[in-house]
């Protein structure tokens, strides 16, 4: 958090002449009703209240500015999930063809729906999302090259934030607990600094992403010590590779990465969506997605995606309300019982107002299975969105 105070202390004087201020955001109502009572005896009600506002400074004709994002939930069933959070409070300069950003931001790498594999700068905030796409804020010192030959990014990444876990009354968590007491493979513990580069280029039409990491792994290994799980961060390299290719209606995709902490190890994901324009003779378009996930460690893999299916679709209604669903169901290919699904909905109602369903099932019947732990945690959510 050094990052932020040094940051704040040296704008603090450049806001007081800012040229343009913005304030945006939005405040979330959410109700997930589980179909189960959890494998714990947790309750099947669970609601929550969520502000996530946006404040928004700039100054010298545009050259410099700030954006703040604070975040925060209060939870009816989870203490844990009840939590604050900086998403974003970052610095940017522009001049001529670089970018210099500092402070806490979030950057999102890859093109994959089912799994985003070389996505690897901020932690997953595990109390707000089951497919990883919800981030902690992360520290940082953020260089970029816009060129002809493409772009390059810098990343120096100060100080670690450790994944958050549900707590005793949450569901979507494992049997035993999750302790708050984490251990580390460097030294240096969460001060260790870590560093990220990245270099993307367009060639027609086709987008083209190379990436390193090196730092610490944002994926703890857990660690049974009798009577809680204790968090392990190892160090890791990882070297990553995102394609996507635009082909007639096809919309070709592949993720791919080498990693070696704990042990090396390759993974990818690669597929297709094919969109059907005007489907049926109306104003939709329906897209068919099929992903593979694959994963050498196989079945010591930390993750249930080791050598498995995705398939999906998604349904634009285009029409005034914005109005968007995507079904898709992962398979694994070794075990005909381990099957995960997802169900995501969304409308405008106003321009102010927006409705959000979200539904998740689990079906395993082998106790090795990570997606076992959520087998009672089928669950639909429901949600009111308000935007200013």
């Amino acid at each position: 958090m050094k990052t932020a105070v040094l940051t704040l202390s040296l704008l603090a004087a450049s806001l007081s002449s800012a040229q343009a201020a913005e304030i945006r955001g939005q405040i979330n109502l959410e109700h997930r009703q589980f179909f189960n009572d959890g494998a714990q005896g947790q309750d099947n009600e669970q609601t929550s209240l969520v502000a996530e506002p946006e404040m928004y400074w700039q100054w010298q004709q545009g050259q410099s500015s700030l954006t703040f994002t604070p975040f925060a939930r209060v939870d009816s069933l989870d203490d844990e999930r009840t939590h604050a959070d900086i998403r974003e409070l970052m610095y940017l300069y522009l001049t001529g063809d670089y970018e210099i950003r500092a402070g806490i931001g979030k950057v999102f790498w890859g093109v994959t729906e089912s799994q985003h594999l070389v996505d690897v700068i901020n932690q997953t905030d595990n109390l707000e999302s089951l497919d990883g796409e919800e981030k902690l804020g992360q520290p940082m010192v953020h260089l970029t090259a816009v060129k002809d030959w493409g772009i390059l990014e810098g990343f120096v990444l100060p100080y670690f934030r450790e994944a958050s876990f549900p707590g005793q009354d949450g569901r979507l968590r494992a049997p035993v607990l999750i302790s708050e007491d984490a251990m580390y493979e460097s030294s240096d513990e969460e001060q260790h600094i870590d560093y990220a580069a990245r270099y993307t280029q367009s060639m027609g039409d086709w987008d083209i992403g190379l990436s390193y990491f090196n730092g610490t792994n944002r994926t703890a290994d857990l660690r049974f010590n009798g009577v809680t799980l204790t968090p392990y961060y190892a160090q890791m390299s990882q070297f990553g590779l995102d394609v996507q290719g635009i082909v007639g209606d096809w919309l070709l995709k592949l993720e791919a990465i080498n990693r070696d902490s704990f042990e090396d190890h390759n993974a990818l994901t690669a597929g297709f969506e094919y969109t059907y324009i005007g489907a049926f003779d109306t104003d939709w378009d329906i897209g068919v997605i099929s992903e593979y996930l694959y994963d050498s460690r196989d079945e010591k893999a930390p993750t249930p995606s080791q050598n498995d299916l995705f398939l999906g679709a998604r349904f634009v209604v285009n029409d005034a309300e914005g109005t968007e669903i995507l079904i898709g169901m992962t398979q694994d290919l070794d075990d005909s019982d381990s099957v995960s699904g997802k169900v995501e909905a969304s409308s405008r109602i106003n321009n102010s107002w927006k409705w959000r369903l979200d539904a998740w099932m689990f079906s395993s019947e082998q106790p090795s299975d990570p997606i076992y732990a959520f087998k009672e945690d089928d669950f639909v959510e429901l949600s009111l969105e308000y935007y200013f």
